[in-house]
């Protein structure tokens, strides 16, 4: 999702709020990585891992509150009718 610039765009529109997507698009996987080495003690500190994490590009909200509010109903009213199927 993250290497999908429409994706990270609409997240954007949709939170209102910049999203920052990583050089790095695999993170999550990084991440339990840094983990499990972290327990095994042969991955560094949070503070020399975190420097290593950098923003490729940031994607900043561009649609109105009165749209974003439309389209959030929607997909409530969406979700309800799927929960109640």
């Amino acid at each position: 999702m993250a290497a999908n610039d429409y994706a990270m765009q609409f997240l954007a529109d949709i939170i209102g709020a910049p999203v920052d997507r990583p050089q790095v698009l695999e993170t999550t996987a990084l991440g339990a990585a840094w983990l499990a080495g972290q327990r095994a003690g042969v991955w560094p500190g949070m503070e020399e891992f975190a420097r290593g994490w950098a923003v490729e590009r940031q994607f900043t909200a561009e649609m109105d509150a009165a749209a974003r509010n439309t389209r959030y109903t929607r997909w409530k009213r969406a979700v309800q009718a799927v929960l109640t199927v």
